[in-house]
């Protein structure tokens, strides 16, 4: 290619002709790129110079390219530089020194690339080959291996069967010593080994065939009751037991028969048998060495141990003759062999029994059974069949019918119960010279703002009261006092709120005093009753502190008077029971009352034992973020103290820390003393047992056996809603349940005690229309589990104390899930409430507002028909609804589409008046029928 006959080359020319320096002298050469897939394409690459002044160079020709590093291939010869272009044409520009270098180093950049690619494609197929060569000696290997493991088995079953043929016939010669001149003429007329007809084509256990059909013979009884019974094969008998056979002398004399018997080989002889191969494998008992009497035998070789773990199969012909492997006898057979050798001494003989002490749970199977009393199952299965029951050794039996069988078969019997791992963990008595005093345990009850919490202030000299929501107490606390005269007194404050019955509950069981507090200017209300019947049904002592005597309206003899009607007579009214009249505000009367309770404690004689192991009650538990499960444990006997490891209903723990009331941490907790432990691995519920274990195995033992329990009574509830009813039953209960709506709802709290009281709360809330149901509830922050739980459901998620966590609240957010926050009780009740009764249909109430009748019917076109009537009595308004009554009876219910006054629309007719009247969709109205026109009105229900 040169610039001169480029096709289409547009130069500048001018006349005369004249050099124009526009472009620079040009130097060009060619370069061949490869690409992929050994495509290559040549391209021109042209080298600039700049020329000083006008002056125009001849073009120098371009050098060589230089070859790159792999290729070995010389280079085309380079083209001969361009002729000149002529002085009257444009002139290209050469390259710079910077743009040949930048592309020589794209030349070499892509020849390196290519050889790097084509170095990579070499070593990958040489590893390629490597792996193959790789993998095909290591066929060869295996296959070396294979043949060589065949090859020695070959040789070891052929020195086994040649041994065993040498030991076979030595045995032979051992058990016939002696024979008679007429046995050895067979012997002599016997054909020699090397006269011996060739072996058959098929073989029957390695012997020739019989050619024709075999006749049998009644054989004579045997004079042996021990040996063996004659081999099928038609070989001699072997005689390989242990001892000498036992003869039966009753047995008539056996004729002497002539058996082929074989000769010792001798050294002379050579054996030829083709049999030798393919004998039968026999098995040589342990101790037939040589002995006195046998004579010289040949010295058998060493047998090697051969494993052969080819399963064995059911024999037949094929697999006798076809198969390559040698067939040899079983367990099984030569148990049955030395059965009949010893005429089945060891069935006949009785086994001696042992009696043993089988432990019988509830429920046993029977094969559990018989493996505790070493029987077989059989024989279980075998006796109750004789009771008349017919059972698998996989039935599940009561322990009565275990027993039985079990003292049928002569073992003695110990009962046990799956409850019997609590046995010890509680109420273990204890001796009364290890008894000591303890404080006194006494429990504040009374109705809401009675003022039980003020007045425990004033005896603490604290203000709890202040921070209280609302100014009502909502948990149960435990505070230990020392009283003026220097006893202690452990309090436990709580709730008066109606839906805290389990608190009160909880605490009128573990308390020793009930201190009752009523108000002098409200009287005895539920809530007092109520904790009136817990004393009682505890059995505890009352002590009646009637509070707020300082207000002006205040009487405590309206108090004293409505506690009669409870059975509850105080001392002032000739009772037994102590009164105080007490003021939390000014504290009057503190000392008396502490004087009453010290009193009472004294009468009685509360005494405990701190020297054993701890046991006691929680009174309350929550989930705190920062330590974990907490449970404020009242401690009833013993002493607990830290590292000791608790039992508390389903969960168990380890003592980390003991934290008293005042906030103080303590390493043991006496009788009567309060504290909050923190190490259970759960948080257990309010009001379970705790109990001290010797070990975490122990622990694991109770936890998981309350963890069935628990999940037994779970599913017991909810089979007992479609257990033994009836098909009607259950759609008749779906039928009335159908309409009824559910308010779902997740109940996080900040203590076991108030979920608890919330759910109970809610419960009760709703009627036969709408009922709240609560899907979740547990202590502690609301996680995002719970906002998916109630996306998944569409419930709100209430939160009692407690906050939700950010990730949690992120969630709800994307959700749409309403997350609300209550601190209040009674404000958490009343939304509730709210929200229910918005789920109720609302109430629809009719008011009359007129009559009117119809005295003529007119038809107007594009309208219909219109009702001339005229107004007896109310008003008639626009849009009511009407009632059509024709012959008292209603035949249409409806709207009124138009009222009009003579020609003008009608907002409402009063009586008396006249007016046209049209109904919606219905046309069939008739003079003298009366229209009866009423409104109707919602009212919205609450619960």
């Amino acid at each position: 290619m040169t610039d001169s006959k480029t096709p289409g080359d547009k130069t500048l020319s001018v006349n005369p002709p004249k050099t124009l320096s526009l472009k620079r002298p040009v130097e060009q050469s060619t370069v061949r790129q490869s690409f992929s897939h050994g495509r290559t394409k040549q391209v021109v690459v042209e080298v600039k110079r700049r020329v000083p002044g006008h002056e125009v160079k001849e073009p120098v020709p371009p050098r060589p390219p230089q070859p790159a590093p792999a290729q070995s291939a010389p280079r085309p010869a380079p083209q001969a530089p361009a002729p000149q272009r002529p002085a009257g044409s444009m002139l290209l520009r050469t390259l710079s020194d910077e743009e040949k270098d930048a592309r020589q180093r794209a030349l070499a950049e892509a020849r390196s690339s290519e050889a790097e690619a084509r170095r990579a494609a070499e070593e990958e197929a040489r590893q390629r080959a490597q792996a193959a060569e790789r993998e095909r000696q290591e066929r060869e290997a295996a296959l070396a291996r294979q043949r060589q493991e065949e090859e020695r088995r070959r040789h070891e079953d052929e020195q086994k069967r040649r041994a065993e043929t040498v030991v076979r016939q030595r045995d032979e010669q051992v058990a016939r010593p002696a024979s008679p001149p007429p046995a050895q003429q067979p012997r002599e007329s016997a054909p020699s080994p090397d006269q011996a007809p060739a072996p058959q084509p098929t073989q029957y256990y390695g012997r020739p065939a019989p050619s024709g059909p075999r006749e049998f013979t009644p054989r004579p009884p045997m004079r042996d009751t021990g040996a063996r019974p004659p081999r099928l094969d038609s070989r001699p008998p072997r005689s390989d037991a242990p001892r000498a056979p036992r003869m039966d002398a009753s047995a008539p004399a056996e004729p002497a028969v002539a058996r082929p018997v074989r000769q010792a080989p001798s050294a002379n002889t050579t054996r030829n048998r083709s049999d030798d191969v393919d004998v039968k494998a026999a098995f040589r008992r342990p101790g037939l060495g040589a002995g006195p009497g046998r004579g010289p035998a040949p010295a058998a070789p060493k047998t090697p141990k051969v494993s052969n773990d080819r399963p064995r199969g059911r024999l037949t012909l094929s697999t006798a003759t076809g198969s390559e492997d040698e067939r040899t006898r079983s367990v099984a057979s030569f148990r049955r062999r030395v059965q009949r050798m010893t005429g089945h001494r060891a069935s006949d003989a009785q086994k001696e029994r042992v009696m043993r002490e089988v432990i019988i749970p509830e429920t046993i199977t029977i094969q559990e059974l018989a493996n505790r009393m070493t029987e077989r199952g059989v024989d279980v299965i075998r006796l109750l069949m004789k009771q008349g029951a017919m059972h698998k050794i996989t039935d599940v039996i009561d322990a009565d019918t275990a027993q039985l069988i079990a003292e049928e078969m002569g073992h003695t019997v110990k009962r046990v119960a799956e409850s019997d791992v609590e046995e010890g963990l509680f109420d273990t008595p204890d001796t009364d010279e290890a008894l000591e005093a303890r404080p006194a345990v006494v429990t504040i009850m009374g109705h809401v703002d009675h003022g039980k919490t003020s007045l425990l202030d004033a005896i603490r000299k604290t203000k709890v009261v202040t921070g209280e929501a609302g100014g009502i107490t909502q948990h149960i606390g435990a505070y230990q006092v020392t009283t003026p005269l220097g006893s202690q007194v452990t309090f436990i404050d709580t709730p008066g709120h109606a839906a805290f019955t389990a608190m009160r509950a909880r605490g009128a069981k573990v308390t020793d005093i009930v201190v009752l507090v009523v108000a002098a200017d409200d009287g005895v209300m539920p809530q007092t009753a109520e904790a009136i019947h817990h004393a009682k049904a505890a059995g505890v002592p009352l002590i009646v502190a009637i509070n707020k005597v300082d207000k002006a309206d205040a009487n405590p003899d309206r108090v004293r008077a409505e506690l009669l009607q409870y059975e509850i007579q105080v001392e002032t009214l000739g009772g037994e029971t102590l009164e105080v009249e007490v003021s939390a505000k000014t504290g009057h009367n503190l000392d008396k009352l502490l004087e009453a309770i010290a009193l009472q404690a004294e009468v009685l004689d509360l005494k405990a034992n701190p020297d054993r192991a701890a046991e006691g009650t929680v009174i309350e538990a929550k989930l705190d973020r920062g330590r974990g499960p907490v449970a404020t444990v009242l401690v009833q006997r013993g002493t607990l103290r830290t590292g000791d490891i608790i039992v508390a209903g389903a969960e168990w723990g380890r003592v980390r820390a003991l934290i008293a009331d005042t906030g103080a941490q303590v390493k043991e907790a006496p009788p009567s003393m309060p504290v909050e432990v923190l190490g259970f691995n759960g948080t257990p519920e309010a009001g379970d047992r705790v109990a001290v274990v010797e070990s975490e195995a122990r622990a694991r033992e109770v936890t998981e056996y309350r963890e069935r329990q628990r999940r037994d009574r779970l599913a017991a509830r909810g089979a007992a809603s479609g257990a033994g009813r009836s098909l009607a039953d259950m759609m008749r209960d779906l039928k009335e349940g159908a309409g009824r709506k559910e308010f779902p709802l997740v109940v996080k709290g900040d203590v076991q005690g108030s979920v608890e009281a919330i759910v109970g709360a809610l419960e009760k809330v709703g009627n036969d229309e709408v009922r709240a149901r609560v899907l979740s509830s547990g202590v502690g922050a609301i996680t995002e589990s719970d906002v998916t739980l109630a996306q998944a459901s569409g419930a709100v998620v209430v939160g009692f104390n407690v906050r939700a966590h950010k990730e949690a609240r992120e969630a709800a957010e994307r959700a749409g899930v309403e997350i609300r926050y209550y601190n209040i009780i009674y404000n958490l009740m009343d939304d509730v409430k709210d929200a229910m009764s918005g789920l109720l249909a609302p109430t629809l109430r009719e008011t009359m507002l007129g009559n009117a009748t119809i005295l003529e019917i007119f038809n107007v076109s594009k309208v219909g028909k219109i009702a001339g009537c005229r107004v007896t009595d109310g008003t008639i308004e626009r849009g009511a609804n009407v009632r059509l009554i024709r012959d008292n009876v209603v035949v249409h219910e409806g709207k009124l589409a138009q009222l009009k006054r003579f020609k003008d629309d009608a907002k409402e007719v009063v009586a008396g008046q006249e007016c046209g009247m049209s109904f919606e969709n219905y046309q069939d109205m008739r003079p003298g029928d009366v229209i009866e026109c009423y409104r109707v009105e919602e009212i919205k229900r609450t619960l």
